[in-house]
């Protein structure tokens, strides 16, 4: 995981639309950027829908939510509109972001070993530079979390 006061890595994905997305679009901006392991699971599904639900209040502070997973656009479609997801998911199957953000990482699940997206987010200035780190953030809690040191609570 990249630290606090780190230069955030530049990178350019497509959206679940297909449009490539620049992390340079946010330059001059604070903003989220969240990974997650894979649309459509518990987890995943719910951190997205605390992320939706808070939206309001993310855009009341002008700060933009970016989810990244290796899904692809498809999958990033299918999943943006069964859950209502007001915000941008990009899609990295080659892994650039990912392993950019140091958070493809070997993962232990039931006994057996892979590698995997672990759930990591990340607040980055408007220098470009990362305010807030988390890694093995809770799903149902991350969104809450950001919005409290947004806000300095």
């Amino acid at each position: 995981m990249l630290q606090v006061g780190t230069k955030a890595p530049a990178f350019t994905l497509p959206d679940a639309q297909g449009n490539l997305i620049s992390s340079e679009t946010f330059a001059g901006k604070r903003w989220v950027l969240y990974f997650y392991p894979k649309d459509s699971t518990p987890g995943c599904t719910k951190q997205a829908c605390a992320f939706a639900a808070a939206h309001g209040a993310y855009e009341a502070l002008g700060v933009p939510v970016v989810g990244v997973s290796k899904d692809s656009q498809k999958s990033h479609q299918r999943f943006a509109e069964k859950n209502e997801l007001p915000f941008l998911l990009l899609s990295d199957p080659e892994l650039t972001a990912i392993q950019a953000y140091d958070v493809w990482k070997e993962k232990k699940l039931y006994g057996k070993t892979s590698m995997g997206v672990v759930r990591t987010t990340y607040v980055i200035g408007p220098d470009g530079v990362i305010e807030w780190a988390g890694e093995k953030v809770k799903p149902d809690q991350n969104a809450q979390q950001i919005l409290d040191f947004l806000t300095g609570k």
